[in-house]
């Protein structure tokens, strides 16, 4: 029996997980895949160790209440990994967790292989140092990444991105509006705040201003909402306040991502993970993020790029407007957006420029490229 050890601390890295679990299984029958994770791992046959439920934060000040909790799912998996001696260890994205427990289970004399590598051409690129001491493989998925691992001495493979292939909604434009009451030929403006309480907190309250404005400044347009799983009702009560701009209620739908995009005529979206998925779907966005004032000042000095949103990161060029921080305010996002539903010649460029983008992500078949990568480590391992 193959034992393969996962951590992801976040659900696109519970969506990769469960990718990866169901693509080693196939190769694998016998495979006992265990770890760190939620949903998607378990749907595919993982077994959870721990959920990582309340673990998904971002920044540096606002990680430190979830410390207590961070700290005893590290000792447990550490204790997992002693007890179960897995033949691989695979840290899925989620660095900052993630670096301390590939070191500690590769002090085990366990290989680790890092799938979804951190972003080192950004920010912190003296990471590469740090992962060579653990890192047996890592597995990157944008092909400009490859180059800089090889620099550095880490043994590496492109395998391509995951969402090419799990970018595929249960519901196609026409029926996920019939589906949900939405008018077949209104304008649809979809709205992605985050997979994260905190940066819901920070993120949904001027993004419904933002939407505010465009229902008075585009009176037919319809919006539709897609809420990540796990997430307390209460983050979502700033929703309220639409019922007083528009009669179109906005329509809420969970875990359902892709069909919301497809739905959709333009995005306005949190920086992250949503921007190469909306962009997988050629819909123009307008992407947006805010940290703590601390978090951003300190995580400032170490950025090594321009652009903030991963798409226009991937393209090398603004291809899409991003609003960061301060600039992040509901009159701006409102006027790009109006901008991409009432300007069809500015909408059609921009889809054409994000197609350019969804080449650069590789073919289909990561998950199953990846699950190959990770069973040579196994058998190399043995081997040694």
């Amino acid at each position: 029996m193959t034992k393969v050890m996962l951590s992801c601390g976040e659900p696109s890295g519970d969506l990769y997980a469960g990718a990866l679990t169901t693509e080693i299984r196939r190769l694998d029958p016998t495979a006992d895949v265990f770890g760190l994770g939620g949903e998607q791992l378990a749907a595919s046959g993982g077994r959870l160790v721990r959920d990582f439920g309340g673990l998904a934060v971002t920044g540096l000040a606002e990680v430190v209440p979830a410390l207590p909790r961070l700290w005893a799912t590290y000792r447990r998996l550490v204790t997992t990994a002693r007890a179960e001696r897995p033949d691989v260890f695979v840290a899925i994205d989620y660095p900052g967790f993630n670096f301390r427990l590939g070191a500690s289970v590769a002090e085990l004399g366990i290989p680790v292989v890092y799938y979804i590598s951190p972003q080192v051409w950004a920010w912190r690129r003296g990471r590469l140092r740090t992962m060579k001491r653990f890192v047996t493989r890592a597995l990157v998925i944008f092909p400009f990444e490859e180059a800089l691992y090889r620099e550095a001495d880490i043994p590496v493979a492109f395998v391509g991105h995951p969402l090419l292939d799990l970018a595929t909604p249960a519901l196609g434009r026409d029926a996920f509006r019939r589906a949900y009451r939405l008018d077949p030929e209104a304008p649809t403006v979809a709205v992605l705040p985050g997979s994260r309480a905190n940066e819901l907190r920070m993120i949904l309250p001027d993004l419904v201003g933002a939407v505010e404005r465009i229902a008075r400044a585009v009176p037919s347009v319809q919006f539709v909402i897609a809420r990540a799983p796990n997430l307390p009702d209460a983050l979502f009560e700033p929703l309220a306040r639409l019922t007083r701009v528009t009669s179109r209620v906005p329509c809420i739908v969970e875990s359902q991502t892709d069909a919301v995009l497809v739905a959709a005529d333009v995005v306005l979206t949190a920086s992250g993970t949503a921007t190469i998925q909306t962009a997988i779907h050629e819909r123009p966005m307008v992407v947006v993020y805010r940290l703590s004032p601390l978090t951003y000042w300190m995580g400032r000095r170490f950025v090594r790029v321009n652009a903030f949103g991963m798409v226009n990161l991937v393209a090398e060029k603004p291809i899409v407007p991003e609003f960061l921080q301060e600039a992040f305010t509901p009159e701006a996002v409102a006027g790009e957006a109006v901008r991409f539903l009432t300007d069809e010649t500015h909408a059609a460029t921009t889809r054409a420029e994000l197609r350019t983008v969804r080449e650069k992500l590789g073919g289909s078949g990561a998950s199953r490229r990846a699950a190959e990568q990770v069973l040579d480590v196994v058998r190399a391992h043995r081997a040694s």
